[in-house]
């Protein structure tokens, strides 16, 4: 599974669109968050649009890539974290979904 912040629900989007479909992904899931973090030093509070993208494995690098290219951001949030357990079923269906490569 792929973590990802956008900036605004159209960039969110954007970016979810283009990677289902390239089937980089099965899914794109996205929802308003407000964040508080450090950056250049100072302490920022925006509203921003997460996307969690359900992929394999083996997509992550291109996936990472596509992301980094249509991200408006200088340093975007983009993170990765392994599935763990899940229904054998939804499993099918991610992996009939993306590229087989």
């Amino acid at each position: 599974m792929a973590y990802v912040t956008a900036p605004d629900r159209t960039t969110a989007r954007d970016i979810a669109r283009a990677v289902v479909d390239q089937r980089l992904a099965a899914c794109a899931n996205l929802w308003p968050v407000e964040s508080v973090y450090r950056w250049h030093g100072k302490r920022e509070e925006t509203n921003e649009f997460v996307i969690v993208f359900k992929t394999r494995a083996v997509l992550l690098p291109k996936l990472i890539g596509e992301v980094r290219r249509l991200h408006p951001s200088e340093v975007p949030c983009i993170v990765s974290y392994r599935m763990g357990a899940a229904l054998d079923e939804y499993l099918d269906w991610i992996d009939a979904e993306t590229v087989q490569r």
